[in-house]
């Protein structure tokens, strides 16, 4: 399962993601964790800059067993939902201001 793998990779901290916006663009964002919520896999990440400070949070969407992709979430609850879990994960870790 595609979790099982984000996980394994998850042991390598660092693990770097290159996602491409509609305009073509190309940023890396560095994977901070995986969430699974209601039966659904949200993958939570922050841009690699030095600088960054807000994570994005998208939906994995498997298309077969080794190919996913990620999709932007519209409904704000769940995205604050989501945000909630993940800091209640890192609370002490992370700073969130």
């Amino acid at each position: 399962m595609a979790n099982e793998e984000m996980m394994n990779e998850m042991e390598n901290e660092g693990t770097l993601i290159p996602l491409v916006d509609e305009e073509g663009n190309e940023t890396e964002f560095e994977l901070l964790d995986v969430i699974e919520y209601e039966g659904e896999e949200y993958i939570v990440l922050i841009e690699n800059e030095e600088d960054a400070d807000e994570v994005v949070i998208l939906k994995i969407h498997p298309i077969d067993d080794e190919t996913e992709e990620y999709v932007s979430i519209d409904d704000d609850e769940l995205l604050d939902t989501l945000f909630d879990v993940f800091k209640s994960r890192y609370e002490g870790e992370i700073d969130f201001e």
